[in-house]
């Protein structure tokens, strides 16, 4: 199919340095936003609903986005090359990395599976390098390796949640690794996927075909589950769907848009590895909103983090 011609591209376009790097940096904070919002949302209806319902919100944004920037609502102008490979990156990433993600925080505890998913730059500097050939500097490898080991070291300084031992045991810890390991392989191939299958087409009409085909993916699974219960009984909660809608707008919609930007405009490695500043930037947050004590620990890994980031900007 011919794709129509996008109205901006008349336009005179300035190059800005570091534009990949900066979309990560941003897919980094408003994943961090939407995190809170989310969490807030899933103890009220839990999390698959939320996961369901913040995608049909995000598909609503990029629809109006779509009409309003390119006078076209649905992404009628993709090729089959880019409704298929970002299809599939949309299961990948939305259903099944994100599906491993949510069973890793009830079998491995948060702190464990957020240190589990400091696993996804490497994966996906891995992935990029077979599907796409791409091949990381030293100096990326070295600011690769300083920010996954500041995030990591961020995360198991940071003071345990109400309830959760600072060393807690899971239950099944293999099946939790598994699973912590899933996740950060869907998001890792959901990121280089999504190149692939995007190549110069605009970012939020790609993340519109990937949320299609993750709302999908989800809905086969609360068939498969029986829950469509759940999900209705959670729209009589005006809480939580607020919460739900600003999680939505910060993730599916916003951050996943940059992160497909960034993907455009830089390595795939070094995107996903700025991307995984978030528990870094959630930092801040939790000391304002909820009163955490961050340890000396905490502090270095976040600045060996940061100059680690500052490595992939260079």
């Amino acid at each position: 199919m011919e794709r129509a011609r996008d109205p901006s591209s008349k336009l005179p376009r300035v190059p800005i340095p570091y534009t990949g790097q900066l979309a990560a940096l941003g897919t980094a904070g408003c994943w961090a936003a939407s995190a809170l919002a989310f969490e807030a949302a899933g103890r009220r209806i839990g999390s698959l609903a939320v996961n369901l319902l913040r995608l049909l919100v995000a598909f609503g944004l990029l629809t109006l986005v779509g009409w309003l920037a390119r006078g076209l609502p649905l992404p009628v102008d993709a090729s089959r090359h880019a409704w298929l490979w970002l299809g599939i990156s949309g299961l990948v990433g939305f259903a099944f990395g994100d599906l491993c993600l949510l069973r890793a925080f009830l079998v491995l505890g948060p702190r464990l599976s957020t240190l589990m998913m400091s696993l996804a730059p490497p994966m996906t500097a891995l992935i990029g390098w077979l599907v796409l050939h791409e091949t990381l500097s030293r100096r990326n490898l070295a600011g690769m390796a300083m920010t996954v080991a500041g995030i990591a070291w961020a995360v198991l300084e940071r003071p345990a949640a109400p309830g959760e031992s600072s060393f807690q045991r899971p239950r099944h810890p293999l099946a939790g690794i598994a699973l912590g390991a899933g996740g950060a392989l869907g998001q890792a191939g959901g990121l280089v996927l999504s190149k692939l299958g995007m190549g110069s087409y605009n970012a939020f009409a790609a993340t519109q075909v990937r949320v299609l085909a993750g709302i999908a993916g989800y809905a086969a699974i609360l068939a498969v589950l029986r829950w469509w219960p759940r999900v209705f009984s959670a729209l009589r909660d005006p809480a939580a769907l607020g919460f739900t809608s600003i999680g939505a707008f910060f993730g599916p919609f916003l951050g996943v848009s940059l992160s497909l930007i960034s993907v455009q405009r830089t390595l795939t490695g070094v995107a996903a590895s700025i991307m995984a500043m978030t528990p870094i930037l959630i930092i801040p947050a939790v000391v304002v909103l909820r009163k955490e004590r961050v340890g000396i620990g905490g502090v270095t890994g976040a600045v060996v983090a940061v100059a680690g980031v500052v490595l992939l900007f260079l």
